[in-house]
């Protein structure tokens, strides 16, 4: 039996939780619910806090599980005997980074003008290491949450948060610094080899498929034989594009995969080039 861990809370808890039921397996009804067995796959979700995920898998207590990148990072180390959590495969949602700022009256302007400060965190860990490979001494002071509001309260003078659009920051006075520290987004987490047991990677070809249906659209159109070469360079697919011919002399129905993000401007082209009846379709699920 699989045993996988799903944050019970937080920005990536319900987005999780969709993926999961897109790619077939069963999942909660109620927030209540700690754990739910999905019989049709034999595998069982744990519903836990995102920051302790990492630690349960890392344990072997849990075989696979959904959380940060920023929160592997900064509890993946915390696993007593065992190896430590890695990083399977990117997910797609909860995109954030992880920044530092500090106060727009303050005068800092670079990560350098750091040393020596104080520097509230949720994430002491990840920071502290930051700091030593930048070779910048200063003090770290951690904190469970309300990081923005250390600096007014005068517990520190920057911050390094995670941050999605800047407008908490922003909203308690405080300036970006310098680039992202850490790059996050929800990710699924293993130990090591454990990418090999069959259930893991049946695991994660359903969650690359629900990635590329997202991502992608069927465009169907019919076209002219004789611009055929020219429709089909626009919509090359992923393997080559499906060609039919129609009942309809020198026509032919095509068919291709492409990236949602280019459907209006690939419709246009092919309109413009001649092809007709231009109809796109979502994509459920599919195996790549």
């Amino acid at each position: 039996m699989l045993r996988i861990a799903v944050p019970n809370k937080g920005v990536l808890s319900e987005p999780a939780a969709e993926m999961l039921a897109e790619s077939g397996y069963r999942q909660r009804r109620s927030t209540k619910d700690l754990a739910v067995y999905d019989p049709d796959s034999d595998t069982e979700f744990f519903y836990l806090r995102p920051r302790d995920i990492a630690v349960y898998v890392a344990a072997g207590t849990l075989d696979v599980g959904i959380t940060g990148r920023d929160m592997l990072l900064e509890t993946g180390s915390d696993h007593g005997e065992g190896a430590p959590a890695i990083e399977v495969m990117p997910l797609g949602f909860g995109r954030s980074s992880f920044r530092f700022a500090s106060p727009v009256e303050s005068g800092i302007e670079t990560v350098d003008q750091l040393a020596g400060k104080r520097i509230a965190t949720a994430y002491p860990v990840l920071l502290q290491r930051f700091l030593d490979d930048r070779g910048i001494k200063a003090g770290v002071v951690k904190l469970d949450g309300a990081v923005e509001t250390a600096c007014r309260l005068g517990v520190a003078d920057a911050v390094c948060d995670v941050v999605e659009t800047g407008t908490t920051l922003r909203a308690a006075g405080l300036h970006i610094i310098g680039d992202p520290v850490l790059s996050s987004e929800a990710i699924l987490i293993g130990r090591e080899g454990a990418e090999e047991i069959p259930a893991v990677a049946q695991l994660r070809r359903r969650l690359r498929g629900v990635l590329v249906a997202r991502q992608y659209v069927l465009l169907d159109y019919d076209c002219p034989n004789e611009l055929l070469g020219r429709a089909t360079a626009i919509t090359p697919g992923l393997e080559g594009p499906t060609v039919s011919p129609l009942q309809t002399a020198g026509w032919s129905a095509v068919r291709a995969m492409v990236r949602q993000t280019e459907t209006n401007r690939l419709m246009d082209e092919l309109w413009e080039l001649g092809a007709r009846a231009i109809l796109v379709t979502s994509i459920h699920a599919c195996r790549i």
